[in-house]
């Protein structure tokens, strides 16, 4: 049995321009994008126009309805190629953009992705490497190739980092408002600044034993976070406090948390305010004015017994 050698073709052997000969071709076998990207596309107009001087290469359809813009690219990928992409997208009111290129570049494959993860979910991008290739004698073929395109996964990492944004944000407000209301009553975290982490710390007069508050998505808590980076050293301070549990408790007002976290290196000893977190804007103010008094109550009660341990 005879078996041909498969091999590359230049591409301006087989379509000489880009605007002029290989959309043409595409027009008319739209079909062979069709089957490499699982999308059914039927042509509505070559050079649509975008505003008073762009054009769109190809403007289509999916089987929805939905407009899909096509550009395409001879040699590598450019900035310009990727900014009359987004033109077009936004200008026909597309929901799908197709960048199709004989050379896609890392850093627009890595935009592409990125694309896909940040916009909503019928929204979609693909940048699609352009090659063709004959065996011996045959007549050439074009194959596109998905270099990067939407899935599943990438929307969810999207919604994910979008989700995780806006947590920094909101903790960062929180931590904000609640260091300024602070500082009208303890100095206790005045060299403290707004942070995007679930906590925010200061020293409570010992290395490695600290102050914290804590806030989650619908709780929050006061802390004495003990972590010498010595696990015996941090369960020995933790058990000296334990033995005094009922005059901290009682100089505190209230019964305490007492996590000795004995699969852990650290321990931790605190006050859960739960119903109220990050999530919960419009309770903000009385949650922090709940975390700050307890907190002065809280260190005030620990002050002594730290220094003797």
């Amino acid at each position: 049995m005879k078996i041909g050698r498969l091999e590359a073709v230049p591409i301006r052997e087989v379509w000489r321009r880009e605007e002029r000969d290989f959309t043409g071709w595409l027009v008319e076998n739209i079909d062979f994008l069709s089957e490499a990207l699982g999308i059914n596309l039927s042509v509505v107009e070559r050079e649509a126009r975008v505003g008073g001087h762009l054009e769109a290469d190809i403007l289509a359809e999916d089987s929805d309805g939905n407009y899909v813009v096509i550009e395409n690219q001879f040699g590598r990928s450019d900035h310009d190629h990727l900014g009359k992409l987004l033109t077009y997208l936004t200008g026909l009111d597309a929901k799908t953009a197709i960048w199709i290129c004989e050379t896609p570049k890392p850093e627009h494959v890595k935009a592409i992705t990125w694309l896909n993860e940040v916009t909503p979910r019928d929204v979609s991008f693909y940048l699609v490497k352009l090659e063709v290739f004959r065996i011996e004698d045959s007549p050439p073929a074009p194959h596109f190739t998905v270099v990067s395109g939407p899935s599943e996964e990438s929307k969810e990492v999207g919604s994910k980092k979008k989700e995780l944004a806006e947590r920094h944000v909101k903790r960062h407000d929180f931590w904000k408002q609640l260091l300024e209301r602070s500082k009208s009553i303890t100095d206790l975290f005045a060299n403290v600044s707004p942070s995007k982490e679930s906590w925010i710390s200061t020293g409570a007069g010992r290395s490695g034993v600290s102050y914290a508050y804590v806030i989650l998505k619908h709780s929050a808590r006061i802390e004495l976070y003990i972590d010498t980076g010595d696990k015996d050293e941090n369960k020995r301070i933790f058990d000296e406090l334990y033995k005094r549990r009922d005059q901290i408790e009682a100089a505190f007002g209230e019964k305490l948390e007492w996590h000795r976290l004995d699969d852990k290196r650290a321990s931790r000893i605190a006050k859960t305010f739960k119903g109220i977190g990050w999530m919960d804007e419009d309770s903000w103010t009385k949650l922090q004015q709940k975390m700050i008094n307890s907190m002065v109550r809280f260190e005030k009660a620990l002050r002594e017994h730290i220094k003797r341990i």
